[in-house]
């Protein structure tokens, strides 16, 4: 039975450097800059949301309450099936 095996040298050696980092004279690691990169999607997502709080968006939204509860609101099942059928296409 080994027990030394030739890679498991490698991995202590990776340990080992790690620790090894350079302290500066106020006995800190010296640390890099961070930085944050926005997509276009998450730019055009976080508008989507800005949106959704617009007075326009929510006086709409109150109005198609208001159809529902008096049962007025009604959407054709064709209107229903074509979103359906987009939606499982895109998957």
């Amino acid at each position: 039975m080994r027990i030394n095996e030739p890679n498991r040298v490698g991995m202590i050696n990776a340990y080992n450097k790690t620790g090894n980092n350079q302290v500066g004279k106020s006995g800190k690691i010296p640390m890099g800059k961070d930085e944050v990169n926005i997509s276009t999607e998450a730019l055009e997502m976080q508008k989507q949301v800005e949106d959704v709080n617009s007075p326009q968006r929510r006086e709409k939204v109150e109005q198609l309450k208001k159809q529902v509860e008096e049962g007025k609101y009604h959407v054709s099942s064709e209107r229903i099936a074509d979103k359906l059928l987009s939606f499982w296409k895109n998957l």
